[in-house]
């Protein structure tokens, strides 16, 4: 039986990693212009090629910030799914990109009038205090509410609020700004520079890398807060890093590729019925690579399925992510009845 589990562990992390190689080369070499993956090392080589061009400025920082931001993403969900012990918390569904879209929207819109350029680690800190507002609203919505049904339609009505006050604040930017912050604010990976790539990978890096050292703990606060106590976990200092490290991930996301819905619900899912475990020191690195390739994998369609127009990533993240939502709740309501 252990010998079996641990070969589906393996097959597991063998086949999320081999998604992760092949959509980076598949989001790299298909476009409106088509690049051989026998060309692509050549393309690389001679940076100043035109196909060199395309590779190095435009797709592959593209895909990187896809493979990072996706893992992000479905680690946030992952730790607020953790966190509420409910199955469709996400930072999406309770309203926390929202905040983060919120905020950072109003830094743009004010900065951008005032002719202020706007740098990455001054997004998301805008993007962390939005998400912290929001995470915030939760948290006390949560204390006043039992249901987890009513959690979640709390956080849908945050995500309303805030969307509306953004709409509000994009309707009185400048027409110049008003472009760059409509597309942002419906989702997408386009635009993303190198410079971008190495503040989301050392802040999702280090977030990361805390995320997994808490798997012990994690593990003990699943089975209840008696059971964690009794072990010996702290656990206030536990969801407050919980609550700080989902919301740095969030904010990361928000700032550069927009709200991004149903990866941060859907992912720890899907990754939890391959790997028939819910144990953190596998479902954390899981995640994140089962993040990477579903977030490529809707950026390939976004880009490519009506080109050259292109969709926004949440449209086609919803269109795969929410009928996996509708399974957990379908099967939840089974567990429960039956």
């Amino acid at each position: 039986m252990e010998a079996k589990r641990k070969k589906r562990y393996l097959i597991t992390f063998l086949i999320l990693i081999l998604g992760v190689i092949a959509f980076l080369l598949l989001n790299i070499c298909i476009g409106t212009v088509q690049i051989p993956l026998s060309e692509l090392k050549n393309a690389v080589m001679d940076g100043d090629s035109k196909l060199g061009r395309i590779v190095l400025d435009i797709r592959a920082p593209r895909s990187f910030a896809a493979m990072i931001l996706g893992g992000a993403l479905a680690l946030a969900g992952y730790l607020l799914q953790t966190f509420f012990h409910n199955p469709i918390a996400g930072p999406f569904v309770l309203g926390i990109s929202s905040g983060a879209k919120m905020v950072v929207a109003l830094v743009m819109v004010f900065l951008m009038g005032q002719s202020i350029s706007v740098s990455s680690g001054m997004m998301i800190l805008a993007a962390f205090v939005g998400a912290m507002i929001s995470m915030g609203f939760v948290l006390l919505m949560s204390r006043r509410v039992s249901r987890m049904s009513m959690l979640v339609v709390s956080g849908v009505m945050i995500g309303y609020i805030c969307s509306a006050i953004t709409e509000l604040v994009v309707t009185f930017a400048e027409d110049s700004d008003i472009v760059n912050l409509h597309n942002w604010s419906r989702g997408s990976f386009s635009g993303i520079t190198w410079s971008n790539v190495g503040v989301m990978t050392v802040v999702v890096l280090v977030s990361t890398v805390i995320i997994f050292l808490m798997s012990k703990p994690l593990e003990a606060y699943q089975l209840g807060d008696s059971y964690a106590q009794n072990l010996g976990v702290n656990i206030k200092a536990l969801r407050i890093l919980m609550v700080i490290l989902s919301s740095i991930l969030s904010a990361c996301i928000v700032a550069f590729a927009g709200p991004i819905s149903f990866v941060g619900i859907a992912v720890p899912h899907l990754v939890k019925a391959m790997l028939k475990s819910a144990k953190p020191i596998l479902m954390i690195p899981a995640c994140f690579l089962g993040g990477s390739v579903f977030c490529m994998f809707c950026d390939l369609l976004a880009r490519m399925m009506f080109a050259p127009t292109e969709l926004s990533i949440s449209t086609v993240t919803a269109v795969f992510g929410a009928p996996v939502v509708l399974w957990v709740m379908v099967k939840r309501n089974k567990e429960n009845h039956g």
